[in-house]
């Protein structure tokens, strides 16, 4: 690069921070916000731009370089054929970071159009937390060698929660926290399956009608006067069975996992609502008296040896931690990674595939059915729609937490990272008061950069 155009890109970036910081100043000023404030988020702003300006457009000081290399400079800064200008080459080296500036805007102005006082000062300040955040997880992923995955996705955790701290009333409280636990516990429970069957490069649409179908199940069982532990065995029982099933099947119809587990997840469903029809005319949903056990574990209310805590966290705090180590320090945890990276590689192992692979589908169908049963206890009543939302968010959780649709790379520690983030976003996004389509869409335009920054990374299946 020329001195000149060193210097002018070096001016560009002064003078964008400094009227960010001007503009930060002026907005809170017109949000009435605390002096205080105003003047540190401006000066942090401005210290932001400036920084990011140094990482990804030019360094401050003019490095200088030896004749020859200055010679061989001059000739690649001449103009000719082809060449691209300074910016177009600035915007071609970092299409990653300004995507995911463009869609961020969108999503603002978006927003600004869709909820009513939504443009003020703090939720731009608020919408500069997340970028920045962004761009340091941007900055992990492109400089640090330790596990990106993890880094990326804690950032973008911390810099949502910090978001709605700021932008929301309560967002901080206890029982908001409890409720966001609450409810990111049914998300993680339903992806234990979903994460281990991407490992191994399939997919698992059954989930959300499974979730349903055992939901009205459970409650259509115990109204029949089933005793309710009993009945819950059968219902777990039943999950296990339509997973031995997709797995056999999917493995048979190698490739068409997807298809397999859509049409039986249609089967369950219509077939349990057949059978819950036939007696009372029902259909979609069931009404009963949900037993105190199940309704303890999953509840805002619940109490875990006389604490206040709702057993369901717990229950998937230690699922994690038992799948999480299972994977990392067993022979069938790394086995599944040796199935999910190269299947070739893990035949001349003398690895069973086939075991494997029903071997997880059945534990996504278990989990599944738990699922719908702990649902059951938190609603007190059987909805055959109860699981439609978990067919997006299974398999969103499993993208953003960083595991690899491919399979090979990525683990449940990962999952759990993004069902935190989702049910951050899902909050926020209803504190706003934006309807259930319209978080849908914010969900799929936040989802796209995320997962442009893990597929910039090698398959495990190139290095090996």
């Amino acid at each position: 690069m020329k001195k000149s155009t060193f210097n002018f890109t070096k001016g560009l970036g002064i003078i964008l921070a400094v009227a960010a910081g001007i503009g930060t100043a002026v907005l809170g000023w017109v949000d009435r916000t605390d002096w205080v404030q105003v003047a540190f988020y401006s000066v942090a702003v401005t210290g932001l731009v400036l920084w990011g300006w140094h990482f990804f457009i030019v360094k401050w000081s003019y490095k200088f370089y030896a004749p020859e290399v200055v010679e061989d400079t001059v000739k690649d800064d001449a103009p000719g054929e082809g060449k691209r200008s300074l910016f177009w080459q600035i915007i071609f080296n970092n299409w990653i970071p300004v995507l995911g500036f463009l869609i961020i805007l969108g999503i603002f102005i978006l927003l600004c159009f869709l909820v009513d006082g939504f443009f003020s000062g703090r939720t731009v300040v608020s919408a500069l937390i997340f970028l920045a955040f962004l761009i340091i997880a941007f900055i992990c992923y492109k400089f640090l060698n330790i596990n990106r995955s993890i880094i990326i996705g804690v950032s973008v955790l911390i810099g949502l929660f910090i978001i709605g701290s700021v932008s929301l009333d309560g967002f901080l409280s206890l029982n908001n926290i409890k409720s966001m636990l609450v409810f990111a516990s049914f998300l993680g429970l339903a992806t234990i399956g979903q994460t281990l069957v991407v490992m191994l490069g399939g997919l698992d649409l059954s989930i959300p009608f499974l979730i349903g179908a055992t939901n009205v199940g459970l409650m259509s069982m115990i109204s029949l006067g089933v005793p309710p532990w009993l009945a819950f065995i059968v219902i777990l029982l039943f999950g296990a069975l339509v997973g031995l099933f997709n797995g056999l099947v999917s493995f048979r119809l190698q490739g068409q996992a997807l298809i397999v587990t859509l049409g039986v997840g249609f089967m369950c469903v219509g077939g349990v609502q057949i059978l819950v029809s036939l007696p009372t005319f029902s259909a979609g949903t069931v009404f009963g008296v949900v037993p105190w056990w199940l309704a303890n574990l999953a509840s805002m209310n619940g109490v875990l040896f006389g604490l206040p805590i709702p057993p369901v966290i717990i229950i998937w705090i230690v699922a994690a931690i038992i799948l999480i180590i299972g994977l990392r320090h067993t022979k069938w945890g790394r086995n599944l990674y040796a199935l999910g990276g190269k299947r070739l590689s893990a035949d001349r192992l003398s690895i069973s595939e086939r075991a494997y692979w029903v071997g997880v589908y059945i534990i996504s169908g278990f989990t599944s059915a738990a699922t719908g049963a702990m649902l059951l206890g938190w609603s007190g009543g059987g909805f055959i729609g109860v699981g439609d939302q978990y067919l997006f968010l299974t398999v969103a959780a499993v993208a953003v937490g960083g595991t690899s649709l491919l399979g090979g790379y990525g683990g449940y520690g990962f999952t759990v990272i993004g069902c935190l983030a989702l049910q951050v976003i899902s909050t926020f996004l209803a504190g706003l008061g934006l309807s259930f389509e319209g978080q849908q869409f914010i969900f799929g335009m936040l989802i796209l950069p995320l997962v442009a920054l893990y597929s910039r990374a090698p398959h495990i299946r190139e290095q090996i």
